[in-house]
């Protein structure tokens, strides 16, 4: 995956509105009326947040008649996901490595900071 799609990704997902819109489609597609009220900022503001979600995949909009709906698109986060899993691994590695550390130095009489 292109680094510039990923950058896309989570500059969208830095967003509190976003990532709020984005919950809200979790649950099924919406228009843009029902994603704005729970927010006290313009239409044209949420369509601004739409568009950027939109840019990034991670929302498809589609129209019907004068309604036009958005629809969450899981696949980008998919692939955020993936792409953050390999540094999850890293810190779980860490931390269990820092785990047998502390219990080796609580253990160990013989070392002079070692729990007696």
């Amino acid at each position: 995956m292109p680094a510039d799609r990923l950058s896309l990704i989570f500059s969208a997902l830095a967003d509190p509105t976003r990532r709020a819109i984005l919950a809200r489609l979790s649950e099924g597609e919406a228009t843009v009326n029902e994603l704005a009220e729970p927010f006290d900022i313009s239409l044209p503001a949420i369509s601004r947040h739409l568009k950027v979600l939109e840019n990034a995949g991670l929302i498809s909009r589609s129209r019907n008649a004068q309604w036009r709906s958005s629809k969450l698109e899981a696949g980008p986060l998919r692939e955020a996901t993936e792409w953050m899993e390999k540094y999850k691994r890293f810190w779980d590695a860490s931390f269990i490595r820092l785990d047998a550390h502390l219990r080796k130095i609580q253990n160990d009489p013989e070392d002079p900071g070692a729990k007696q």
